[in-house]
């Protein structure tokens, strides 16, 4: 699909200029302002138009993750052109390494640096998996080491201590207890909190039904604590809030209405303040110690991975973090010359 030009010309790759235009909306993002300009020809040449419809259709990505892999992508073909590959087939494994480096000296956080990675390499699964490419030149492709920043967590004294935090004297205390007991026991991300409905919360079973990134569906284990607080607040305060804009969603507001993102966000950091946690938390906090601390119980990567909603295990891998001494204490217990 075509773009339309406004007369700006860029030289492409071997001297030669074409007619400027924008790659379509769809693949760079809705914004007009951050659409990338590329020669013409240039995008039906890298067949970005047929990874957008891979990433909707196929991987259901949700409209942000599309956005941005394709911003991501007319930034990777744009380098691509202006050193001497004219196709996705005709790039050297050594351009993607350099690349990696080019988006480090631009000043690129690291977890932009790991997104653009992450869009470069599903882009070339995708033309390996169609035929259109017979190598991935992202294969062997690894981000150095301290660029990768660990996640912040919380310790389990410390944990305990943020779960027991709400008391009695609050009015939305079991609301409270519930989301608390949510976030860490089932790992998840603030917006999983926010949209997970009343049905989703299947007691009996002990699980919680999630709709993860791009609408994919798990199921979580939750244990006896959560399972508890989740009940006393629908039988005991849920029914009070409920006034008819409920919309079916699990957690409410002093209202009725369902808890927005800035509302659980202030909810964490009430309790973070009353539990004299010193450290700085964030929702995701949470799911990074729900993760961490299964890892260090001894569960296995792929069950947390799951747990997460990750495709990718290597996503897991980076997410969560294991302590040195606890992989040393599980080499000295299993290998036999450990």
């Amino acid at each position: 699909m075509h773009g339309r030009g406004d007369g700006r010309s860029v030289p492409r790759a071997r001297g030669l200029t074409q007619r400027a235009v924008r790659v379509p909306v769809r693949v760079l993002g809705a914004s007009s302002a951050t659409a990338a300009w590329l020669p013409d020809g240039t995008a039906r040449a890298f067949l970005l138009e047929p990874f957008a419809d891979f990433l909707a259709l196929e991987r259901s990505a949700a409209r942000p993750t599309q956005d941005a892999y394709g911003r991501d992508l007319a930034r990777f073909v744009g380098y691509a052109t202006t050193h001497g590959s004219d196709a996705p087939a005709a790039v050297p494994a050594a351009l993607v390494r350099n690349y990696v480096y080019h988006l480090k000296d631009l000043g690129l956080a690291a977890a932009s640096i790991r997104r653009n990675v992450s869009a470069v390499r599903t882009y070339y699964r995708f033309l390996l998996g169609d035929g259109h490419v017979v190598r991935d030149p992202t294969e062997r492709l690894e981000l150095p080491r301290r660029w990768r920043t660990l996640p912040a967590v919380l310790t389990v004294e410390e944990v305990q201590r943020l779960l027991a935090a709400p008391t009695l004297d609050d009015p939305l205390v079991f609301r409270d207890r519930a989301l608390l007991e949510l976030a860490y026991g089932a790992g998840l991300r603030v917006s999983e909190w926010i949209t997970l409905g009343v049905r989703d919360v299947l007691l009996e079973d002990g699980l919680v039904r999630v709709f993860g990134k791009g609408s994919k569906e798990r199921l979580v284990p939750i244990g006896r604590p959560a399972i508890a607080a989740v009940a006393i607040y629908l039988r005991e305060l849920r029914p009070k809030l409920e006034r008819g804009s409920g919309k079916g969603v699990l957690l409410l507001n002093a209202r009725g209405v369902p808890l927005s993102r800035m509302g659980a966000w202030k909810v964490l950091r009430k309790y973070v303040t009353a539990a004299g946690i010193g450290k700085r938390v964030t929702p995701h906090t949470l799911r990074h110690s729900f993760a961490t601390h299964l890892l260090e119980g001894g569960a296995d990567l792929r069950a947390v991975q799951d747990m997460l909603g990750h495709v990718d295990i290597s996503t897991t891998q980076i997410y969560t973090h294991v302590d040195r001494e606890y992989l040393r204490s599980v080499h000295r217990q299993f290998h036999p010359r450990g």
